[in-house]
């Protein structure tokens, strides 16, 4: 090289250095000015208008849906256990979900999203600042969106179709040259200064100009599945993941950029995690995946050696897969419910892996909450730990001014006949919030009537955090079969033999652990190949108790005196709370007149005035009054009937009398039971029309209230119920010349009481010889005892079988022999846990089987 030349290269490269150094620092620089532009905008705004403004309306079609916010005594807006009632959401759609949540700008941001609107609606992109003050932004072009991502080269916030700069300034794509349902933005492999991937849900993949805003369609269809969701760039490659399966994909061969012919069908094969280098695309999982994400989240772009994860889940169990150094692994973790598991995916919107404050990240998956480690690879596999379950239905989340902020789909009218309004609020709390929610209870396993090869180890499960942890084995064939169970002790991949268990010839077995077993995670190999099952119950046996949890609760009505009973639903109207005193508290009855009824609503500043119109009360009363009661009951148990005609058996709260609703949507596509004064969470199931998942229920809370009615409203729920003399205030709204309901969030009901109950398949009933009886639920219930007697003359062995994975998989407990004339307890083993739990007798006989859980 000539010094002329040397000279060059060495202007050249200072050159370089100082675009590299000015890109750098261009974005910080940016966000300061930001920061200090909102401030004083924010000053500026204090002053000259103390109190907000009344809210322009998001669905224009419909009157005062939204309002000038109620204040409390501080003179702050009014917050709910959380929820600021002004702040939520309303479309005029079926739906009304909040897909994405972001800080940006000085302001928090979101958008709403309505059913499969791939051109634009009226759902509107929204902001607060510090004070509250909302803004519906005028630039608003609505569809069915949630991709979000920070696109650090141009400083700019990608929000659905929004790109809104470091200065707040709000522009749109063009939703009709550009259509689709967009479900995540991501970084450009070639080109990440000036573009964005942007991934439609049904499948097409555009390349989108930051700066113009010009999009490009790349692919229509590169992976099976017609429910996309995440899509994430690391590793060298754009990774995404689609939930969902659709039976009009075997339709369109022709839109297929992959070829059919490398498609694994049939069978498991649902959704599809799949990645692109650039040329080609490869399938890397065909199972339902949710989200594709790494260290950096949401701020997009990427250093060449982070991790990716992505989250989804097959029938087993909750599936992580890690690429790290272009290589994928799998790693399971189980579910709390079962509410997102259809094959198509449409009960799963967004559960989303992200940092929420300084280094600290969430991951939300089937009803769970865990603490996610960021430096979590493959030889740091180690600090996944549960916080809480929970019902509400979590699209995104975010850290916002030391918050915690939850999005929601609250209330949808898809199949849901009760609610009069789609509505969605956000949740502001803290991180320790989540402790007062469910425990740390869920289920999963790595086999699941599967054919396992010899010698061949399971994928890791997720062994650490939890408490009341078990295993259920189980195989076919009628011949031993011996486990040998390793853990990974520390998550770094080194794996050590913890021992071994033989299934038995009458195959099954199980093995309860020691809370204090170590290892983050464990798997599990085979002597020989078989069909085997293996599946973990962590039960949590703690109740999360908490001093004010029963004053929190005070003013509701004791079960013993229900007093006049109310019924509750969202208006179809004006955004209000309607009220209906003097309908029967059981649903199904016809039997009073709308001009016997009272009738009032509270409106958004939580202001009751009466409803006057005779033809909108007899309306909502017809609504109210028509799905029949869900349960029945007898002297022996609850009973609930599943949609093809099988009885499943429930316990009951003793000294309670069955009073008020017992089924209701509270939550988007999954519904609260209210059964025996326990509640529970029930499943949508996988055909909707209203058919219900009642297999895979699980208990929330007993208590001994009389709740006539429950519901959501702006993101609240509500109970109906309230004693007369209980002062307004706190939880309590309404008037004292009308009634008055409690009002909180629907996680609040972990805390109404431990789940206990008592009852059984059978008192004193007639038993047919080798006839199972009714399965009776066990799940979730701690302390279980079991009491059994009969009137024949000589001993009778009942054998006690159990379902462990909700799926008839029927396996013998223990066989119990029981002598003439004596009552025979039996004390389930502390941390013992299976979903139901059946009898079956050797000979005839009228029987008691009774069931105690304390």
């Amino acid at each position: 090289m000539t010094s002329c030349d040397e000279a060059m290269h060495n202007c050249t490269s200072l050159r370089s250095t100082s675009r590299r150094f000015a890109s750098a620092w261009r974005p910080f620089l940016r966000r300061l000015t930001a920061c200090i532009l909102a401030a004083l905008v924010g000053v500026c705004r204090a002053a000259a208008q103390p109190s907000p403004a009344p809210v322009e309306i998001a669905n224009r079609s419909l009157a005062e849906i939204a309002s000038t916010p109620a204040r409390d005594a501080q003179g702050r807006p009014l917050q709910i256990a959380g929820i600021y009632p002004h702040l939520c959401a309303f479309n005029g759609h079926g739906e009304c979900g909040i897909g994405a949540v972001v800080p940006w700008a000085g302001r928090l941001w979101w958008i709403t999203y309505p059913p499969h609107m791939r051109r634009g609606s009226n759902d509107k992109l929204y902001s607060i600042d510090e004070s509250l003050l909302l803004t519906i932004h005028p630039e608003s072009v609505g569809g069915t969106h949630a991709a979000r991502m920070i696109h650090e080269p141009s400083d700019q916030l990608l929000l659905g179709p929004y790109v809104i700069s470091h200065a707040g300034q709000v522009r749109a794509l063009d939703v009709q040259n550009i259509p689709g349902r967009y479900t995540a933005w991501a970084t450009h492999l070639t080109d990440p200064d000036e573009k964005a991937y942007l991934f439609d849900m049904e499948g097409p993949i555009w390349e989108v100009d930051v700066r113009t805003l010009a999009g490009r369609r790349l692919f229509v269809k590169p992976a099976p599945g017609w429910h996309g969701k995440g899509a994430y760039t690391g590793q060298n490659r754009l990774v995404i993941a689609n939930n969902g399966e659709h039976s009009a994909a075997g339709d369109l061969p022709r839109e297929w950029e992959l070829p059919r012919e490398k498609w694994p069908s049939g069978g498991e094969h649902l959704g599809v995690l799949a990645e692109y280098d650039g040329t080609e695309w490869r399938i890397v999982q065909r199972r339902q995946f949710v989200e594709v994400t790494g260290p950096r989240g949401i701020r997009g772009t990427f250093r060449p050696g982070d991790p990716l994860w992505a989250i989804g889940w097959d029938r087993r169990s909750v599936l992580l897969a890690l690429c790290d150094e272009g290589e994928w692994s799998l790693y399971r973790l189980p579910k709390a419910s079962h509410a997102m598991d259809p094959s198509h995916g449409w009960y799963t919107e967004w559960p989303r892996l992200r940092e929420v404050s300084q280094n600290r990240a969430l991951l939300c998956m089937h009803g769970m909450f865990y603490d996610f480690p960021l430096d979590f690879h493959r030889s740091n596999a180690f600090g996944i730990r549960p916080i809480a379950s929970h019902l509400r239905y979590v699209p995104d989340f975010c850290g916002w001014n030391d918050r915690l902020v939850l999005a929601a789909d609250d209330v949808s009218l898809l199949e849901n006949p009760l609610a009069g309004q789609s509505q969605s609020n956000l949740w502001f709390g803290r991180l320790d919030d989540l402790h007062h929610w469910g425990a740390g209870s869920g289920y999963g396993g790595v086999w699941l009537g599967d054919d396992v090869p010899a010698e061949t180890p399971s994928d890791p499960y997720l062994f650490a955090g939890f408490r009341g942890r078990m295993l259920h084995l189980a195989a076919a064939g009628g011949e031993p079969v011996d486990v040998m169970v390793e853990i990974d002790r520390e998550g770094t991949g080194q794996w050590e033999v913890y021992g071994a268990v033989t299934i038995p010839s009458s195959g099954y077995t199980w093995r309860v652990f020691e809370d204090n077993e170590p290892g983050e995670w464990m798997r599990l190999s085979l002597s020989r190949p078989a069909r085997v099952s293996a599946y973990f119950h962590y039960a949590a046996a703690e109740h999360r108790e908490h001093p004010q949890d029963r004053e929190l609760f005070a003013a509701l009505r004791d079960n013993s005196s229900p007093g006049e009973p109310v019924l509750v639903r969202p208006s179809s109207r004006n955004g209000r709370l309607e009220l209906l005193c003097g309908a029967p508290p059981q649903p199904g009855s016809t039997t009073a007149a709308s001009a016997s009824v009272r009738a009032f609503e509270l409106d958004g500043r939580m202001e009751l005035t009466p409803l006057d119109d005779p033809a909108v009360v007899s309306q909502s009363l017809a609504l109210l009054q028509a799905p029949a009661p869900a349960a029945m009951y007898d002297a022996v148990s609850a009973i609930v009937v599943t949609h093809d005609g099988r009885r499943l058996r429930l316990p009951r709260v003793p000294g309670t009398s069955p009073f008020g609703r017992d089924l209701r949507e509270v939550q988007s596509e999954r519904s609260l039971a209210h059964i025996g004064n326990i509640f529970y969470e029930v499943p949508r199931g996988e055909l909707g029309k209203h058919i219900l998942e009642y297999r895979k229920m699980r208990p929330v809370a007993a208590h001994r209230q009389a709740i006539s009615d429950f519901c959501n409203w702006r993101g609240m729920l509500v109970l109906a119920g309230v004693r007369d003399d209980a002062p307004l205030g706190g939880r309590i709204f309404g008037g004292a010349a009308g009634p008055k309901v409690w009002l909180g969030m629907v996680d609040d009901l972990w805390r109404l009481g431990k789940p206990v109950g008592e009852g059984g398949p059978w008192k004193d009933s007639p038993v047919a010889a080798d006839v199972p009886s009714d399965p009776y639920l066990m799940t979730g219930f701690d302390r279980k005892r079991l009491a059994l007697s009969h009137d024949a003359d000589h001993p009778v062995r009942f054998r006690v079988e159990i379902d462990y994975s909700q799926r008839d998989f029927w396996k013998e407990y223990r066989t119990i022999s029981v002598p003439p004339g004596e009552t025979v307890e039996h004390q389930f083993p502390a941390g013992y846990s299976a979903h139901w739990v059946r009898l079956v007798a050797d000979r005839d006989c009228r029987a008691t089987a009774w069931l105690r859980y304390e």
